[in-house]
């Protein structure tokens, strides 16, 4: 053989052992790539499961389960409300998924409100783990204002699942209504004494430039005359620099 052809041989063996340890680092890379993958799995979903049958299912799946809590909600006692990690993630065989079970819903007895005033009977109900549900008022004559006249369930109602208590408040009685009276162009101190007369106070004063109205004469005013008000109404007059 001569020393050309020993070249090509060494040369074609040397390509054909690069190939066969390629082909070997392929093959174990993929060997590997599906034994990890074959060590992982999807979580189930086990939400709203009994324990007893979530860990069942948790099993076959070669994950384990641990109770991290337990709180109140509306699913049966032991059943799961809430797992990490959620459903269909990948996690390691063998791995825990944590779980919160119910305790059931948590029963009350609705508390007396009425004559308290709102803020305390929300105070109440949130003390007792209830909130508040709507509330709605109306002015009432002879009640006091801001003081609870009904309310829905009813005192003492029991075996009430995470109850919301609806309030009705009594604003008091309507305060005394006036029709506003027309002030512009009167002086400011008579359209003053014009509101006193009828119950009403200026709340605000604001100067503006009317070069043809006299200085200190009424230019505007709010709200406009023959709107109805009452004494809590804010009264704002322009005046005329």
């Amino acid at each position: 053989m001569t020393l050309r052809e020993r070249l090509h041989w060494i040369l074609r063996m040397a390509l054909l052992l690069f190939v066969l340890s390629s082909i070997g680092f392929l093959s174990a890379l993929t060997a590997m790539r599906f034994a990890v993958q074959g060590r992982e799995v999807a979580m189930p979903d086990v939400v709203g499961t009994g324990a007893a049958k979530a860990q069942q299912i948790l099993r076959g799946r070669g994950v384990g389960m641990k109770i991290e809590d337990r709180i109140y909600s509306s699913l049966p006692v032991d059943a799961v409300v809430r797992q990490s990690p959620p459903p269909n993630m990948r996690v390691k065989v063998g791995q825990n998924a944590h779980v919160v079970l119910s305790l059931g819903p948590q029963k009350a007895t609705i508390p007396q409100l009425q004559d308290k005033s709102l803020r305390a009977a929300q105070v109440e109900l949130l003390r007792g783990g209830m909130q508040p549900g709507e509330v709605s008022s109306a002015y009432l004559p002879g009640s006091a204002e801001d003081t609870v006249i009904q309310q829905d369930p009813a005192p003492g109602t029991t075996d009430v699942t995470s109850p919301h208590v609806n309030l009705f408040v009594s604003l008091g009685s309507r305060p005394a209504a006036y029709v506003m009276p027309e002030l512009v162009g009167l002086p400011v101190a008579e359209a003053e004494s014009k509101l006193n007369a009828a119950g009403l106070k200026v709340a605000k004063l604001t100067p503006s430039v009317v070069p043809e109205a006299a200085r200190g004469a009424v230019v505007g005013q709010a709200p406009s005359r023959g709107q109805r008000v009452d004494a809590n109404t804010p009264v704002e007059l322009q005046v005329a620099e």
